[in-house]
């Protein structure tokens, strides 16, 4: 009975605190959503109901917290729980987002190579960059795909790449996009520069394999790491010292220990994976 009165107090708590700050939560949910969509739209997937998804999620959050609180008796655990779930979103979305720029990355070198081809060939410039967007692969296709269809709609190549540029954030395909603006600026053999570049990257891609081959090791030892403080909680909440493992869950001074440690391997885990990708 105290539980269920409890919870209808908190509850309408909640509420009322929801409907009083409703400017703020909006406000809160247009700048998520906008940089949802952002993100989204680099990764050509659809933004239609972002908001709504996001607003399931925070609303889902509060109610995994009061959970926590009211029926587990976690309360410090708990928020820092749902705070990390919450951030995660952003950390999936922009991993993708860079996987799919590494991808792009990787693949330009390829790219570049069939353009120069296909000028050396006699095809005019926009005629080899419809090539590219038919024969390339995923998803380096799809961006000049689009990169073809704006300029085929009318609008001017060099708005094209640049845009392209500015949506990609890729180092190659700014090389890239400065060669072709400098040979219709300029003039000059754009086959041969386009050839020079992609040699280059070439280059900077090998560099990279290897030191992706040299690290491969220490990263999977960082997700190890990362795991490890996890499997000895759980060796010790059920094997060795069940009863003052559970003061760690049970008792404020426990779980904010718990929470610190927490924050602490998922600090060290990304800084592992930062110091273990370097950019050449």
């Amino acid at each position: 009975m105290e539980l269920l009165l409890s919870t209808v107090l908190i509850g309408t708590g909640v509420g009322y605190f929801a409907w009083s700050a409703e400017d703020l939560i909006q406000r809160g949910l247009d700048a998520a959503a906008a940089d949802f969509r952002v993100q989204l739209r680099r990764l050509r997937m659809g933004t239609k109901y972002v908001r709504q998804l996001l607003a399931v999620w925070w609303a889902g959050l509060v109610g995994l917290a009061l959970v926590l609180w009211l029926v587990f008796d976690l309360t410090i655990l708990g928020i820092v729980i749902c705070l990390i779930l919450a951030a995660a979103p952003w950390y999936l979305v922009r991993r993708w987002a860079f996987q799919r720029r590494q991808l792009i990355e990787d693949q330009m070198a390829d790219a570049m190579v069939a353009l120069a081809s296909a000028i050396k060939a006699g095809l005019s410039l926009a005629q080899s960059l419809e090539i590219l967007a038919q024969q390339s692969p995923r998803p380096i296709s799809q961006e000049f795909q689009q990169l073809v269809g704006e300029y085929q709609l009318g609008k001017p190549l060099e708005r094209c790449l640049d845009e392209a540029r500015a949506r990609l954030r890729s180092e190659n395909f700014a090389l890239f996009a400065a060669a072709m603006q400098a040979s219709r600026e300029s003039g000059g053999k754009l086959n041969e520069t386009v050839e020079r570049i992609a040699i280059s990257v070439r280059e900077m891609q090998r560099l990279e394999r290897k030191i992706q081959a040299d690290t491969s090791q220490a990263r999977t030892s960082a997700v190890y790491m990362a795991l490890v403080p996890f499997a000895i909680l759980a060796l010790y909440y059920f094997v060795l010292d069940p009863i003052n493992t559970e003061r760690l869950f049970t008792t404020v001074f426990g779980q904010s220990l718990l929470c610190v440690a927490m924050i602490f391997n998922i600090l060290a885990y990304l800084w592992a994976r930062r110091i273990l990708h370097p950019d050449i």
